[in-house]
Parts: structure tokens; sequence; C-alpha cells
């Protein structure tokens, strides 16, 4: 008799370690889902978004600077955009665009 409730306890003990790990496992793929896929999403989206930016696109820079863009350099990664009535130019990194405010037509 004493044999028996010892092998009952071993087998409450590992299907109890069994659901634990269950446990956890189930909310590390809910925390997955709720914050770091969306995360990712959103910076391929962002990233195809500065990939995709054209000359005579209207942009502004995550720094608050709008301005069009006259020139892309390819090799360094650049652009070079046209602010104010003036006409003055500035060079930027390409992952200092904040958004493109030119709405394409073959944008979905």
């Amino acid at each position: 008799m004493n044999q028996f409730f010892l092998l009952s306890q071993e087998g409450s003990s590992t299907s109890s370690i069994i659901m634990m790990v269950a446990m956890y496992a189930l909310l590390f793929g809910a925390l997955y889902f709720i914050f770091f896929r969306p995360q990712s999403k959103k910076r391929k989206k962002e990233d195809k978004m500065r990939k995709d930016a054209q000359i005579g696109d209207e942009i502004t820079t995550i720094g608050g600077i709008c301005g069009r863009i006259v020139g892309i350099k390819e090799d360094t990664d650049t652009l070079i955009i046209e602010t104010g009535t003036d006409r003055s130019k500035m060079r930027i990194k390409r992952w200092a665009i904040g958004s493109v405010d030119t709405i394409h037509d073959d944008a979905e």
C-alpha cells in the first residue's frame, strides 16, 4: 500500500511539472503575439516605406524637418532634400525619414 502511494505521488509531480511548462510556453507564445510580432511588422513596414522613397516625394524627417527629395545617393544611402521657399538643400540618411507624405497611385 505504501509503494502505491509513492508511485501516485511521483506521477502527480511529473504531470504538475508538465502543466507548469505548458503554462509558461502558452504565456511566452501570447507575449510574442501581443508585443513582438506587431512591432516587427511595423518595423518591416517602415523599412519598406524608407526604401521606396523616390525623387519628388514630400517627406518629414524624424527630427520634424519637412522637405522634398531632389536626389538619392545609393552608395552612401543618403537623400538630398530641399526645404523651404529659399530652396536650401540638406543631406540626410535614409533611416532619418519619419514619413513619406506623398501618396502614390500604385500604393495599396
